[in-house]
């Protein structure tokens, strides 16, 4: 109780100093931002959530749908309120996009399914548009669909530079964007249930370490995707590595040189918010247990910062986990990555800073033996984890909840003074007549 008390006493303080006392859109259920923070119909949004790649590809066999219902409905049990998945498959086995602008309509109705299923669990979405890796086709198979049509590419980077290829993108862009959902009878960029469209996952341009080649993609992308859709936030779907624009914070990174620029990528004016990745058990593998949760610290803290002073926007540490995979795995060494990333959040969250919630990576439910891949975390299974994941969940709501009270507080308290001031009003036109 006595900490419960504190915290209200802290955000209170928080709030009149204006940190979060911003007038933003009301009412109609898009998730907004402004300076550091999300928003939602007036109050603070926190994105505890969860990555779910697999769900367009599943739900696109009917028989298979009850996966995804049931993934969503263990997924609100524990609180999540987002889930970020793939709204591309191009080429290969059973695509969404079989050829440049020709798609295959019973993939498109799996993520039809996926928003109205969302949307029935008050689950939010973030849709990422493209892959720099080859599964489900990715950058490689929009070069190569623009190599037999005559382009001479050298490198699957030209997804980056040559105009055929980003005409290729572009149109998926739009397609994706203006889609009409068979289910709910609205189009994906006029529905809320869809928190923020995702350029790519994890860009990578090594061809071109100096980030230039990223930083213009992304400017020329983001300024596309906002004439289509103004209603949506929009991030770039980095990893956070520091670019040319940090020099001296590219310390921080792995040893990975890989064409990006978490400042100057995130600070052009169409990215609504900050994006940021975690895996030292993959980027660190050689080194030890505390070095990686010492590495993670100090990653997330730069991270937070920057988003606070040098962005001024939101960020979300979008994909983060351990695998059961790595040499002496336990379930306690994943809970006390979990426990790091989450508390840094909260910290953040309930001091007013700009770091709104993380999304594990991933979730399955029952019955997915094949996607598992040593990250994968299925609620339904009452782990430890799942009890970390629900904490944070509720700790994020109390904040939500106490900033929703003083809120109400506030909005009765000037409805209270509008009538006694009309009341002294019709006093006073009273005694004038007498």
């Amino acid at each position: 109780m006595k900490l419960h008390l504190a915290l209200g006493f802290l955000l209170v303080v928080l709030f009149n100093q204006n940190l979060l006392t911003v007038h933003v859109e009301a009412g109609d259920d898009f998730v907004r931002t402004r300076r550091v923070h999300f928003f939602l119909n007036g109050s603070p949004y926190f994105a505890n959530g969860f990555n779910a790649y697999w769900l367009m590809y599943v739900a696109s066999d009917p028989s298979q749908r009850p996966k995804v219902s049931a993934a969503f409905r263990e997924a609100a049990a524990h609180g999540l309120t987002v889930a970020r998945t793939w709204a591309f498959s191009d080429g290969g086995y059973r695509p969404l996009q079989y050829a440049p602008g020709s798609y295959n309509e019973q993939m498109f109705k799996g993520l039809d399914f996926v928003i109205a299923e969302a949307r029935k669990y008050r689950i939010k979405l973030i849709l990422s548009l493209a892959n720099n890796y080859e599964s489900f086709g990715g950058k490689k198979q929009y070069v190569n669909w623009a190599r037999s049509q005559g382009q001479y590419l050298t490198s699957d980077d030209d997804f980056f530079r040559n105009p055929v290829v980003k005409g290729y993108y572009k149109n998926h862009v739009k397609t994706v964007l203006n889609r009409y959902n068979s289910f709910t009878g609205m189009h994906y960029k006029d529905d809320p249930t869809i928190m923020a469209w995702e350029l790519m996952n994890e860009p990578r341009c090594t061809s071109d370490p100096s980030g230039k080649t990223i930083q213009a993609w992304i400017m020329e992308m983001a300024s596309h995707v906002k004439s289509i859709d103004r209603n949506h936030l929009l991030e770039a779907g980095l990893e956070g590595f520091y670019g040319q624009s940090a020099p001296q914070k590219k310390r921080l990174n792995p040893s990975l040189d890989i064409g990006t620029d978490f400042i100057a990528n995130n600070q052009i004016p169409g990215i609504d918010f900050a994006t940021v990745h975690s895996y030292p058990d993959q980027w660190l593998s050689s080194s030890s247990e505390q070095y990686q949760l010492s590495f993670l610290n100090n990653w997330l803290d730069a991270h937070i910062r920057d988003a606070r002073i040098a962005l001024r926007k939101p960020i979300l540490l979008a994909e983060f986990g351990k695998s059961w995979k790595d040499p002496g795995f336990n379930t306690y060494q994943r809970d006390q990555l979990f426990n790091i990333v989450y508390n840094k959040i909260y910290w953040s969250a309930k001091t007013g800073g700009p770091a709104s919630g993380g999304l594990f990576w991933q979730l399955l439910a029952q019955g997915m033996e094949s996607f598992r891949d040593g990250y994968e975390i299925i609620l339904s299974e009452r782990s430890s984890t799942a009890n970390v994941i629900a904490q944070q969940s509720h700790k994020l709501d109390q904040i939500r909840k106490i900033f929703t009270r003083r809120r109400n507080v506030q909005r009765w308290k000037r409805a209270r003074a509008k009538r006694r001031g009309g009341w002294h009003g019709r006093n006073r036109g009273g005694h004038i007549g007498n």
